[in-house]
């Protein structure tokens, strides 16, 4: 390959690593400078004074994740001004500042993966809670190239799998559902390039449903796609999340955050190539508008709920606990119920 285009390639697919944090350390990373998003036309003296400020962090590099486009699109359409905020928008760089500033109180709303919050709350115990879950299914997928001949995760019985960082429970339970044996299955560390699986370094590629599938058929490659929730494995997605603290002090003022982010995602829904194009000013012209239009897309289809938009139930959050306890990424005594909450939703709802 040129040289010029697998540099440019590389770059692209680091994006992958957006939508799922990533591995746990053993300790967390010094704070870097957030990434700023375009600012709002300065209001007036008189509605400057009413509007409370807020600050919401994206989990990672601005694009078209539906947390992040709800709130790029309530700020740009004036969605948080109609409910009496003045919301600055900024970008973690992916490291798990996001995170750490939430529970600083130095940021009032960030995204978090719904695994990962229940993960954090039981260890260190960080006091993180769903407000909204936008992610009614998990982000990740595992894909074969269609030429591969293999059809389900049966056929993954000796071939190599790839994993990122460390094997997810998904993973195992996907095969177990499957009737596949995972001591028949090779699993290998593959980091974040979908071209080990394109050069034949994998037989099968862990993925983020709304980024790399897009990579691969545009570089000409047709896939075959699986869902751990297609075979019964609960799995949930991103969510809106706040602090403990912070929702107990300033429910009001997430109500209104979530009210107006709610907003936004229904009008991205009615209208994607506005949506679109708003991505485009905080995601940058070197960014590419078709796969933003890919990752909205996607995501739109994964967050329907009976409910509406960010809807989030005990079932749902003791399943996925369950699961994961069941592949010892959690412990059994999880408390489940203290990671989310209905009442900011609920609250939302009202006008």
């Amino acid at each position: 390959m040129h040289k010029t285009l697998a540099f440019t390639l590389a770059a692209v697919f680091l994006l992958s690593a957006c939508a799922a944090p990533p591995p746990r350390a053993t300790s967390e990373p010094a704070v870097s400078a957030p990434t700023q998003a375009p600012a709002e036309p300065a209001p007036t003296a008189a509605a400057e004074t009413a509007l409370i400020p807020m600050t919401f962090m994206a989990g990672y590099k601005p694009q078209a994740n539906l947390p992040f486009v709800g709130a790029y699109v309530a700020k740009e359409k004036g969605f948080f001004r109609e409910n009496g905020l003045d919301v600055t928008i900024e970008h973690s760089p992916g490291r798990g500042e996001h995170v750490q500033l939430l529970v600083a109180g130095k940021v009032q709303v960030t995204t978090m993966d719904a695994a990962t919050i229940l993960q954090r709350r039981a260890d260190p115990g960080l006091p993180v809670v769903s407000i909204a879950l936008i992610g009614q299914k998990g982000q990740q997928a595992f894909a074969a190239l269609s030429e591969s001949g293999i059809r389900t995760p049966k056929d993954w019985e000796g071939k190599t799998v790839g994993y990122k960082g460390t094997p997810p429970p998904d993973l195992y339970a996907l095969l177990t559902a499957a009737g596949a044996d995972v001591n028949k299955v090779s699993l290998v560390n593959v980091g974040f390039d979908p071209r080990v699986l394109t050069e034949g370094q994998v037989d099968v590629y862990p993925l983020f449903k709304s980024n790399e599938p897009y990579l691969l058929r545009k570089l000409g490659h047709e896939i075959t796609l699986w869902e751990a929730a297609d075979y019964g494995v609960p799995t949930l997605g991103l969510a809106y999340v706040s602090s403990e603290a912070y929702i107990q002090s300033r429910a009001d003022e997430l109500s209104r955050f979530l009210r107006a982010a709610l907003q936004g995602i229904a009008y991205a829904q009615a209208n994607p190539d506005e949506a679109v194009k708003i991505v485009m000013q905080y995601a940058g012209p070197e960014t590419d508008p078709e796969h933003m239009r890919y990752m909205l897309e996607t995501e739109l289809r994964d967050a329907q709920s009976e409910r509406g938009f960010g809807w989030q139930s005990q079932e749902q959050w003791q399943a996925l606990a369950q699961m994961l306890a069941k592949y010892q990424a959690l412990p059994a005594d999880a408390d489940v119920s203290a990671a989310f909450t209905t009442a900011i939703w609920e609250a939302a709802q009202k006008k």
